[in-house]
């Protein structure tokens, strides 16, 4: 009997058809052969007349090969945002290809999801204030009620492209500008007066492309940035529960936290206790970080559709107060791995498989069914 198919579509990172996480890929592969899941691998440019020329991994040879393949029974989409033609291809694929099974579907971009999170009460304690950037006015409007605020791109990865600053005290309209420019090197930190801010501000293009963001308070002793990434996934009955959580350190001088700027990763149950030692604190923030993560699942797959995982980025106060700075529908994994947490590494790699038949049992199987009794 054929196995179970999956397909996961992703984009090729240039035109040499170059892929972010192939071993990521090949992991999964491997891990879906024991589980009795036949997958490949895939982009909107390898489709052509109804046919796949499909991306397989040989584990016998330890070498990728490519194959015509039909349609996967089910479509594991792992599309990042990017410009240019290969995002165009893949909006033109997903308009078509709509109506085959997808384990999970695309969110919109960061100002989008906190104005959806915003309309249920019990998440906004846990939300920075946080504003989409129209005019020059709205940063400044945040500035004269907030010490210290960030500028993220409503459609940025990684790190890119984002600004912290801060109003120094003691100072007459003095200003520290940090960040990282879209490549994600860190820009060079300037001290600048508030009548320059504006002409400084322009030249990154931010008018509604940009949100204004209050700043959660979360600099370590060492002068380095903190936060924690939580990643919760369907199992394999379809349910969400927490895979892991780890906290990342960003490098000196960084205005985040992220492993590809320079960033390490620490278990929580590390990092936490340095920044809080009560232990009662750090119980009741492990359990409101859970609950929050999710509750923001489920009500942000209410809104959307089918999802099948998501990344929290949680900033954590002195308080014990939990704050959800950002949601990620196309996490990354190798947080856990680099803070030497292997098994839940291998979880989060093989959760999305395990979800991936129970969605054929229940879904696939019976739409084959209906389709024969027709």
């Amino acid at each position: 009997m054929a196995h179970p198919v999956l397909g996961i579509l992703t984009l090729y990172l240039n035109d040499h058809k170059q892929l972010e996480e192939r071993m990521i890929y090949q992991s999964m592969i491997i891990e879906g052969r024991k589980l009795g899941l036949d997958i490949f691998v895939f982009t909107p440019m390898d489709v052509s007349n109804q046919k796949i020329m499909a991306m397989e991994y040989d584990l016998s040879k330890k070498t990728w090969t490519r194959r015509l393949r039909e349609f996967p029974d089910m479509i594991y989409d792992r599309c990042r945002i990017q410009k240019g033609l290969r995002f165009e291809q893949l909006l033109s694929f997903r308009k078509r290809y709509g109506h085959h099974v997808f384990l999970n579907r695309p969110l919109r971009n960061k100002w989008t999801i906190h104005e959806i999170l915003s309309n249920k009460e019990s998440f906004r304690p846990h939300l920075p204030e946080t504003r989409l950037v129209r005019s020059l006015s709205d940063v400044q409007r945040m500035l004269k009620s907030k010490s210290v605020i960030y500028l993220k791109p409503i459609n940025g990865t990684g790190g890119r492209g984002i600004l912290r600053i801060e109003q120094l005290r003691n100072s007459n309209h003095q200003y520290y500008i940090q960040g990282r420019n879209q490549q994600r090197k860190i820009i060079t930190p300037q001290r600048v007066h508030g009548a320059t801010l504006g002409s400084i501000l322009r030249t990154w293009n931010i008018n509604n492309r940009y949100i204004v963001q209050e700043g959660i308070p979360v600099i370590l002793p060492n002068g380095r940035v903190h936060d924690y990434r939580m990643l919760v996934q369907k199992n394999r009955e379809g349910h969400w529960e927490l895979t892991g959580i780890v906290g990342r350190v960003g490098a000196m001088r960084s205005v985040t936290s992220n492993l590809h700027g320079g960033g390490k990763a620490i278990p929580m149950d590390t990092l936490l206790p340095q920044w809080i030692t009560n232990k009662d604190t750090q119980e009741h923030v492990k359990k409101t970080s859970v609950k929050l993560g999710l509750e923001t699942a489920a009500y942000l797959e209410k809104s959307y559709g089918t999802l099948c995982e998501l990344a929290l980025d949680l900033a954590i106060n002195k308080k014990g107060e939990v704050f959800l700075l950002e949601v990620n529908p196309k996490p990354a994994r190798e947080v856990f791995a680099r803070s030497g947490q292997r098994d839940i590494y291998r979880q989060s790699i093989v959760k999305p498989l395990e979800y991936a038949l129970w969605v054929y049992r229940t879904k696939v199987k019976r739409q084959q069914v209906e389709v024969k009794e027709e």
